[in-house]
């Protein structure tokens, strides 16, 4: 009797990585691709109506980031295995990923055989992640954790991040508390958390910050 595939659901904003990611999995035995989507909401539809067995989510989306899609995904009662691929620091991102209910987080200069292996690791209940991270994870649990990345955004919240972030694309307070549904005081707050924990001493320099910060998470 031939083996039922798992259906994969891509969610990236770049069609040749949609694309590509397509090709690799089709050709595996195991694996057929049932639905492609190129943000947060396309996605949420998808796996209503394509009910895939795993879904692979780009982290950086253009209308929102991968944990908060892997967030409304779990507040909705949806359990579909999330492997997040991503070109950002692992040592910032992959934890919060595994917080927000994803199952693995990989950087998309894995070869594709770590891809397809990260597949089938999820598939099966476990945890995908790097030596390294999983290292970090064992150090947490014993009391010994520490900064890996070497930057101080580490040390900032998720949700202080994810205000960060927004910051570098270039929104301002009242548009960050718009597209979180979050009051502009809450917004102010959390700007200012940021600035004492990067020692940053005013609201321009908290942009400059950002936006290079962000440029330099593009080029590695």
């Amino acid at each position: 009797m031939r083996k039922k595939k798992a259906r994969v659901l891509i969610v990236d904003d770049h069609p040749i990585v949609r694309e590509g990611l397509q090709t690799l999995i089709d050709q595996e035995p195991d694996f057929q691709v049932c639905g492609l989507a190129s943000g947060s909401k396309e996605a949420l539809d998808k796996i209503e109506t394509s009910k895939p067995d795993i879904a692979i989510v780009d982290f950086s989306l253009k209308d929102e980031d991968g944990t908060s899609l892997i967030r409304t995904l779990r507040s909705r009662g949806h359990q579909t295995p999330i492997l997040v691929l991503s070109i950002h620091d692992e040592a910032i991102y992959a934890e919060r990923v595994l917080r927000a209910g994803g199952n693995g987080y990989l950087m998309k200069d894995e070869p594709t055989q770590k891809v397809l292996s990260a597949l089938r690791h999820v598939l099966r209940g476990e945890v995908s992640v790097s030596d390294r991270i999983a290292a970090r994870l064992l150090q947490k649990v014993a009391g010994q954790s520490k900064v890996l990345s070497g930057h101080p955004v580490e040390l900032l919240s998720d949700r202080e991040l994810q205000v960060f972030r927004w910051i570098a694309r270039g929104f301002g307070t009242r548009q960050i508390a718009e597209k979180l549904e979050l009051s502009i005081k809450t917004v102010e707050t959390y700007r200012e958390n940021i600035k004492r924990k990067l020692d940053l001493q005013s609201g321009n320099e908290l942009v400059r910050h950002a936006i290079l910060w962000a440029q330099r998470e593009k080029t590695g």
